[in-house]
C-alpha cells in the first residue's frame, strides 16, 4: 500500500485537504520563547470546513515589545491553558492534511518543539510555505510579507498578527498561488516551486543523539551562558562566551541566536561552526 503522504504528493492540489495554521509567540526564537496563540483553518472541497483557535500561557511573562507585535497581553493569557494541555488537540486538527503556513520554518520551529516535549509523532502530511510560493507565483508584489500580499490581492485579512485571522489570510494567499500554478499542479509540483522541502524532523531540537544540541538546549532552558570555540571570521577559530536566546532550524543553515559577551551584541552563531561547546556554570 502506498503511504498517504506519498499519495498526497501525486494528487492535484484541489483534490487535497489543507490546514493553514499560524502561531503568535512570546519571542522570536524557539526554546527561548513560547507559542501564545495557535490558529488554524481546514479547507476541503473548495471551502473552509473547520477552524481551531486557542490562547496559550507562556512559561515567562511577555515583554512590552513582544506584546506590541500581536496585541496579546499577559492578562489575556493569565488563565489560558499551557501548550501541554492543548498539543494533542492541535495534532488531531492538523491530522494528515497538507499543511500551509506563511514563513513556515518559523511556525514549524515552534510547534515541533512542543510535539517533541509531549513525545508526540509529527504530522504526516507535506508542508507548504505560502511565502515561498508567493515569491515564485506572485512576483508582482513588491515584497512577500503576509500583510503586503493581503493588500496586493485585496484579501480580507481580519486582525493582523492574530493567529486565526492570519491563518485564514495565509490560506487565501496559498489558494491564489495554487490557482496560478494551474489545476493540474500536484503537491509535489508545488514543493518544487517553493524550492524547499520542509520536513518536520528537520526542525527537531531535543535530539539526545546530538551532544552539541543537548548542551545548547540545556543552556537556553537553564538560562546559562555557553563557552564555545567558533570557526569563521578573520581570526579563524575563536573562543568566546555567549548567552543563547533560542535555536533556529533553518533550511539554509541551523543557528543559535545569542548575546555575544565579547561584542555585547546579538548575533547568529551557526551550529555547524560551533566547536568544543560547554555550558558555563561559573
Amino acid at each position: 500500500m502506498v503511504p498517504k503522504a506519498m499519495q498526497q504528493l501525486r494528487q492535484p492540489w484541489h483534490a487535497c485537504t489543507f490546514v493553514a495554521f499560524d502561531t503568535e509567540t512570546s519571542g522570536a526564537y524557539p526554546l527561548g520563547a513560547d507559542i501564545v496563540e495557535f490558529g488554524a483553518v481546514k479547507w476541503c472541497g473548495g471551502r473552509v470546513v473547520e477552524e481551531y483557535q486557542t490562547l496559550l500561557k507562556p512559561k515567562h511573562p511577555m515583554t512590552p515589545f513582544n506584546m506590541s507585535i500581536h496585541g496579546i497581553t499577559n492578562e489575556m493569557v493569565e488563565d489560558a491553558p499551557i501548550m501541554k494541555q492543548k498539543i494533542s488537540e492541535i495534532k488531531e486538527f492538523l491530522g494528515d492534511s497538507v499543511l500551509v503556513a506563511h514563513h513556515a520554518p518559523f511556525d514549524l520551529g515552534f510547534v515541533a518543539v512542543d510535539f517533541e516535549r509531549s513525545k508526540l509523532p509529527f504530522p504526516g502530511g507535506p508542508v507548504l510555505c505560502s511565502s515561498l510560493l508567493s515569491r515564485k507565483l506572485i512576483p508582482q508584489s513588491h515584497n512577500h510579507k503576509l500583510q503586503t500580499l493581503i493588500k496586493f490581492l485585496q484579501i480580507d485579512g481580519g486582525q493582523a498578527h492574530r493567529a486565526n485571522d492570519d491563518a485564514k489570510a495565509c490560506l487565501q494567499v496559498a489558494l491564489e498561488c495554487f490557482r496560478r500554478a494551474g489545476d493540474e499542479a500536484t503537491i509535489a509540483d508545488l514543493i518544487e516551486m517553493q524550492g524547499k522541502d520542509l520536513r518536520w524532523n528537520a526542525f527537531q531540537v531535543l535530539d539526545q543523539s546530538d551532544m552539541n544540541l543537548v548542551k545548547i538546549v540545556e543552556a537556553i532552558e537553564d538560562k546559562r551562558p555557553l563557552d564555545i570555540a567558533y570557526e569563521g571570521g578573520s581570526k579563524g577559530e575563536e573562543f568566546r562566551r555567549i548567552s543563547p536566546l533560542g535555536i533556529v532550524r533553518n533550511p539554509d543553515g541551523d543557528y543559535v541566536m545569542a548575546l555575544c559577551h565579547k561584542d555585547a551584541t546579538h548575533k547568529r552563531f551557526y551550529i555547524g561552526k560551533m566547536k568544543d561547546i560547554a555550558v558555563a556554570y561559573d
